[in-house]
Formats: structure tokens, sequence, C-alpha cells
């Protein structure tokens, strides 16, 4: 029972930081602005892939995993 309380504990602190990075997400000059990030734009159509912010922000989160997982 102590193991599910300390997945439930870690849970909510991911979807905590989560929306603390998705409310302050403008406030970060570099977030999806990296080089490297493809953006597509023609008159009625838009495409944007982050692929470097997606890259650093697996590292990142593999990092941080890696860290609690023992």
């Amino acid at each position: 029972m102590q193991e599910l309380g300390r997945i439930l504990i870690l849970i909510a602190a991911i979807t905590g930081i989560i929306g603390l990075l998705l409310f302050f997400s403008n406030k970060i000059p570099f977030i999806g602005r990296l080089p490297g990030d493809i953006i597509v734009q023609k008159k009625n159509f838009t495409f944007y892939f982050p692929l470097a912010t997606s890259v650093i922000l697996s590292i990142i989160l593999s990092m941080f995993f890696n860290l609690f997982r023992k």
C-alpha cells in the first residue's frame, strides 16, 4: 500500500511541474524557438514541429527519472 502512495505522490508532483511549465511557458524565451525546430508557413497552412525542443526535453526528463529510479 505504501508503494501505491509513493506512485500517486510522484504522479502528482510530475503533473504539478508540467502545469507550472505550461503556465509559465510564455515567459520562458527559448521553449519552442530553438534552432532545429521546424516551422513551415504557407498562405492557409502552418506546420510546426519542435524537434530540438523535444530532444532537449527528453534529455532533461530522462535525467530526472534516472535520479528517482533508485
